[in-house]
């Protein structure tokens, strides 16, 4: 019981009453008693230094013994007090208001250590609260007159009884004692009520709060008042909210991270420590081609033998602590490659609880791979085919087996011609390289269109004019382009050499300018031999071309569109491509018209 809060209160507030009435107690009746002390001396002196010392005439004391003494009979004295006039010579009582102490040595009668201290300090006075047994408790007040050298002169000696004063203060203390222990009294009933007051609510938190921690987390405390546990209440009402509200914020999330794995591109599998499959999303069963089966509780091995994954939980292990290697490549089936990156996930106490691994689908990584493999081959193949022909024609014309001119000139034309196609091919790749690593110098300037295009048909005139071809242009209006004129022509200049070598004799090359949502659109259309259907969305990959044979016959690179497409972009537009096979093809090149 009396480890309830209600009782410890209750006692609390009983002690601190008892503490205070202590107190109070202690400090009044000290108080009085020093009061009344107080008007006892007042009472002393005013008797001894007024009323007595004016009976007592300056010459002659023991003469005038009986009249002091009349005088002194004459005067009326409180209760319990007493006057003796000491004559300070022989220290012989002259006059006393009680006559037994008349004509007596006062050293034998009266107190010796207040008589003769008086002597000295002129006056003195004693308290005797504690007397011994049978002896009363006073106040001793002694005053000496000293008129002479010899020592002449008188003692008032004066005394007044402390019965009547310690009486009352006993009273006092009775009274007190009395009125203290009906304040505990009281003070301990209103204390357990008064606790009521603050348990009363506690106990309801305390019981809303164990429904909560059950799962019932509707609950809420009433509040009545705005005191501090008015206050808690409150608090507890807003936590209980929160807590709601962070539960529903988990839920949220919770299908939130559902959503995101179940719709990721990439796989999901999250398994156990000991190699079961715990989580894993759509994606995996995509990638894995096996969107019907259910692989939930199985292990890995299991899984892999359903799937024709070709993987085992040692291997993932080993590839997670195996600071030499951070992923694993496998193949399903024949056109799929998977990288799968695993890694640990433990609890709060750091303790390894499971592994995700994450599939990714590299597969056109992969293809772009090998086409760099390929691009590397080419263009070793491309340096490699003049090189060897400028050698060989070289060593012939070297070795003086050739004399006539016109050979010489044809094996000269030819060298010429090897080592101007080397030249573009290690330009191109310096400029691809210029873009990569953003080294590549700009400078824009304001420009109209028309202006431009008008400039690469003229450049490239010689050459559709040779095929007898045609090349119309077209143009709405002629906006002004932030450009590098430089670059964009080599752009327009790529794709408009590219349909003039493309499309036959007598074919025809349109061109035509129209200004779309601030963006101008140049379309470039040729009837040529076009570009296959699965090619088409590969064409402005560097490492992709469409005909090696081909390109390389027309003198190409093939690594025109690839460098277009990173000007373009690098002026914020876009470049894109459709074609027809012998209907020929169409490039679009939108640029940011400049309105400043």
């Amino acid at each position: 019981m009396f480890k309830s809060i209600r009782w410890k209160l209750s006692i609390l507030y009983f002690v601190l009453v008892f503490i205070a009435m202590a107190i109070v107690g202690i400090f009044i009746t000290d108080r009085l008693e020093d009061y009344n002390l107080d008007i006892v001396r007042q009472n002393l002196v005013s008797i001894s230094n007024n009323t007595i010392r004016s009976i007592i005439p300056d010459s002659d004391l023991p003469d005038a013994r009986e009249s002091i003494q009349d005088s002194i009979d004459m005067i009326t004295l409180p209760i319990g007090y007493s006057i003796s006039i000491v004559d300070a010579l022989d220290y012989s009582v002259i006059a006393s208001s009680n006559d037994s102490f008349t004509g007596k040595n006062s050293l034998d009668v009266l107190d010796r250590k207040v008589i003769m201290s008086s002597l000295t300090q002129k006056s003195y006075e004693l308290d005797i609260v504690n007397p011994a047994p049978g002896s009363p408790m006073v106040k001793i007040m002694a005053f000496s007159f000293i008129n002479d050298a010899n020592g002449g002169g008188y003692i008032i000696y004066s005394s007044a009884s402390l019965e009547g004063v310690y009486a009352s203060l006993n009273t006092v203390t009775d009274v007190f004692l009395t009125a203290t222990l009906i304040a505990l009294i009281v003070s301990l009933l209103v204390g357990f009520l008064i606790s009521g007051s603050i348990t009363t609510p506690i106990n309801e938190l305390n019981l809303k709060a164990s429904l909560i921690a059950k799962g019932d987390f509707s609950q809420r405390v009433s509040n009545h008042s705005n005191d501090e546990i008015g206050m808690l209440g409150n608090t507890f009402n807003y936590l209980t909210k929160r807590l709601d509200n962070t539960l529903v914020e988990i839920s949220s999330e919770k299908s939130k991270l559902d959503a995101i794995i179940n719709n990721m591109a990439d796989g999901l599998m999250a398994l156990d420590e000991h190699g079961f499959i715990v989580l894993y999303n759509k994606a995996l069963l995509k990638l894995l081609k096996a969107r019907d089966i259910d692989i939930y509780g199985s292990s890995v091995h299991d899984m892999a033998l359903q799937t024709g994954l070709k993987i085992s939980f040692s291997a993932i292990k080993k590839c997670v602590f195996d600071e030499s290697t951070n992923h694993l490549v496998v193949n399903v089936g024949d056109d799929k490659i998977l990288r799968i990156s695993p890694a640990y996930y433990s609890d709060d106490a750091k303790k390894q609880t499971g592994f995700i691994l994450v599939f990714q689908d590299i597969t056109d990584a992969q293809r772009l791979e090998n086409m760099r493999k390929d691009f590397v081959a080419n263009v070793s193949h491309e340096l490699k085919t003049p090189i060897t022909t400028i050698k060989s024609y070289a060593e012939t014309l070297s070795s003086g087996i050739v004399t006539e001119p016109e050979i010489v000139s044809e094996f000269l034309s030819v060298i010429e011609s090897e080592a101007d196609r080397m030249t573009a091919i290690v330009r191109d790749l310096l400029q691809l390289s210029h873009f990569d690593f953003k080294k590549a110098q700009w400078s824009f300037e304001r420009h109209p269109i028309e202006d431009i295009i008008k400039e690469c048909i003229e450049h490239l005139k010689i050459y559709y004019l040779e095929k007898n071809q045609t090349v119309n242009l077209t143009a709405a209006d002629n906006p002004n382009i932030l450009v590098d004129k430089a670059k964009i022509k080599q752009v327009i200049l790529n794709i408009l050499s590219n349909a003039i070598k493309y499309t036959p004799e007598f074919g025809t090359v349109d061109i035509s300018v129209d200004t779309v949502d601030n963006f101008v659109d140049i379309y470039i259309s040729d009837n040529g031999i076009g570009i296959p259907e699965e090619d088409i969305d590969h064409i402005f990959e560097r490492f992709y071309r469409v005909d090696k044979g081909r390109s390389r016959q027309q003198g190409g690179t093939g690594l025109g569109l690839s460098i277009a497409q990173d000007i373009v972009t690098a002026h914020g537009g876009t470049i894109s491509a459709s074609s027809e096979i012998n209907r020929g093809s169409t490039f679009k090149i939108s640029l940011p018209v400049d309105n400043s």
